[in-house]
């Protein structure tokens, strides 16, 4: 399922915190937004899964405009990971997994034997089956994060919308989140902090800086030290990872003229 952002605009309190973005993400790629703090990524990703309303330009799923959509029919298709995840309740993990499925059921949620098996098959798929029966409030940063990630696959979109998923996870459980979303298949934005893990698993990366996209393209072709000075203010110098040959990034502060 392929998203299209056409000319995009947030305006907020006077504020215009994005303008006219247009980006595509194609059917099963995995596209990043990077940029400075306050660039807009977040805000833009809010407009995917309709946390937040455009100011103009639009949205569209599949070709179709995500404002003529219900609720329900926008939460089949998409599904998101905020950056934020509040749990007041400690709630077990089978029954934060659950929710993933309330799009798909009536006005009055009954579990279904169809709705058990889609839950216990993304628990087992990210690895946290074990998990079932332990409460959410319990669970290490990366643990929730799995889980967080198997609500969304029970959801079962077409489109992962991931606001800073790696955010306060250690190395290791970094690349398994990255790689667990990576192999779903699913149409996924993402919006990182880290360069080196948006180069290693990004098919394609949109660099945002005041609300503006300023450079597009395959990784590689993005991660200039030209761009990186002018975006990220340092000094950059442009390695090939070992193994997959992607491009990795070690970073100096820019030196002063």
């Amino acid at each position: 399922m392929h998203v299209e952002i056409d000319t995009l605009t947030v305006e907020i309190a006077g504020a215009r915190l994005v303008e006219d973005v247009t980006l595509r993400a194609g059917s099963g790629q995995l596209v990043g937004l990077v940029g400075p703090n306050g660039s807009g990524k977040s805000t833009l990703l809010r407009c995917v899964y309709r946390a937040l309303s455009p100011s103009g330009g639009s949205v569209r799923i599949g070709g179709e405009d995500l404002r003529s959509m219900t609720a329900r029919e926008s939460a089949r298709r998409v599904a998101a990971l905020p950056q934020e995840v509040v749990a007041e309740f400690d709630f077990t993990v089978a029954e934060i997994v659950a929710m993933g499925r309330l799009p798909h059921q009536g006005p009055v949620a009954r579990t279904t034997d169809e709705d058990r098996r889609t839950c216990e098959a993304a628990l087992k798929g990210v690895g946290a089956a074990h998990l079932a029966g332990r409460g959410f409030l319990t669970l290490s940063g990366g643990e929730k994060q799995r889980v967080l990630i198997a609500r969304a696959f029970a959801q079962q979109p077409q489109v992962l919308v991931l606001d800073e998923p790696t955010n306060h996870l250690d190395i290791a459980q970094q690349l398994e989140v990255l790689s667990l979303v990576r192999g779903s298949g699913l149409t996924v934005l993402t919006a990182l902090h880290d360069l080196n893990l948006a180069a290693l698993h990004c098919d394609v990366l949109h660099v945002i800086d005041g609300g503006r996209i300023v450079a597009s393209g395959a990784p590689h072709d993005v991660l200039t030290p030209e761009l990186l000075a002018e975006v990220f203010g340092v000094r950059a110098h442009r390695v090939p990872h070992p193994e997959t040959g992607a491009v990795q990034l070690l970073f100096d502060r820019l030196r002063s003229a």
